[in-house]
């Protein structure tokens, strides 16, 4: 298989500037709703985390969003997973949404913040048991011996929580992405795309530049 001889055209459609929100998350929201609402995606609030370590290399993972407004963008994860870990020492993270059946492309630059437990709280006991046993029994991103030991401690945190409700651990939460920067990609014909970034002004207004492809 020759890579060079991948490529297809990008034709679908085209973004103008009279086209965009002023507001960066009701673009986001208008796109979102969008991709949602075709059948050709099964995770269309799949997202790439990027984040970086002591060292400045740069690691990503697919996470999925679980909330969005005005103060940023949400997901959860174990405190004690290599993303937390590299967040706790630089804060500073890039969002990635590729909806490459539209030929759309969303990358969010921001601050991560750790939410309140009661708000981390909330969202634990909407899960299902499965998944809330799972992050009892998971030490997110440390190596394990096999499958089998991985099964072995889900089983053990099953029965030592059969009783009744599990408590929420405090090894897990949620971050908010809170945006500085949004850019709103959308393909077009000879690679001439269109990108549009907005950037947060000191005023806690958004302005908005087109970019070259």
């Amino acid at each position: 298989m020759d890579l060079k001889d991948i490529r297809r055209e990008y034709s679908k459609m085209g973004l103008d500037e009279s086209q965009l929100d002023q507001n960066p998350i009701k673009q986001f929201d208008l796109w979102l709703t969008q991709a949602s609402e075709t059948d050709l995606f099964t995770d269309p609030t799949a997202m790439t985390v990027a984040t970086v370590d002591k060292n400045g290399m740069p690691s990503m993972r697919t996470v999925l969003l679980k909330g969005y407004d005005e103060k940023g963008f949400v997901f959860y994860t174990n405190y004690g997973s290599r993303k937390a870990q590299e967040i706790a020492g630089n804060n500073q993270v890039c969002l990635q949404f590729a909806w490459l059946p539209l030929e759309r492309q969303v990358i969010i630059y921001g601050n991560a913040k750790k939410l309140s437990a009661t708000e981390s709280a909330s969202y634990f006991n909407s899960r299902p048991e499965g998944s809330q046993i799972a992050a009892y029994a998971s030490k997110q991103s440390m190596a394990v011996e096999s499958r089998k030991m991985l099964e072995h401690a889900f089983e053990q945190m099953k029965n030592k929580f059969k009783q009744g409700k599990l408590p929420v651990p405090d090894f897990w939460g949620g971050y908010c992405i809170e945006p500085v920067a949004i850019e709103f990609w959308q393909g077009r014909e000879s690679r001439l795309h269109d990108r549009f970034m907005y950037k947060l002004q000191d005023d806690g207004q958004w302005q908005v530049e087109r970019l070259q492809p």
